[in-house]
């Protein structure tokens, strides 16, 4: 199988030869496995910092691909989505999932086993069992009172 960084159009292994701030926005998209689960609402405990994720999607997230329906254009839909960039990262990173590979990469780990990165096709990340492929409800559906009853353990 050809390297699927090099079908991209990058250099292989970027994110081991450049720290995250170094990126260019094409590997930084790159980066991204598609689990999903970064759109997901989460709750933030007020006294501890604790962030609690919920299985209540955001409205623009496609269940079957773990995708943006919007990507290019969510902010006219979705005013507050945050975009993690290099220069946010510090900021935002402990909300991430844990598998998120620029929560990983921040926090000096490797890339799991299965990121499309590593094994050149996108489904890896649904066949390990680690996106939310087939498990959100949407936030059109459930009321914000009702949001701490869909709490779930992230896959991972």
């Amino acid at each position: 199988m050809t390297d699927p960084i090099d079908r991209a159009g990058l250099a292989a292994r970027f994110w081991e030869k450049k720290p995250l701030k170094k990126l260019n926005p094409k590997e930084w998209e790159a980066l991204c496995d598609g689990c999903g689960k970064c759109c997901l609402n989460k709750l933030e405990d007020e006294d501890t910092g604790a962030v609690a994720l919920t299985n209540v999607a955001c409205r623009l997230l496609d269940d079957s691909t773990c995708r943006c329906a919007q990507y290019d254009i969510r902010h006219q839909f979705v005013p507050d989505c945050i975009v993690m960039t290099p220069d946010n990262i510090d900021e935002h990173a402990y909300w991430m999932p844990e598998t998120c590979a620029y929560r990983l990469l921040w926090q000096g780990k490797s890339l799991p086993d299965w990121h499309p990165l590593l094994t050149g096709t996108a489904e890896s990340v649904h066949a390990a069992g680690v996106s939310m492929r087939g498990r959100t409800v949407s936030e059109w559906e459930t009321a914000f009172e009702e949001w701490e009853d869909h709490i779930i353990e992230e896959p991972t």
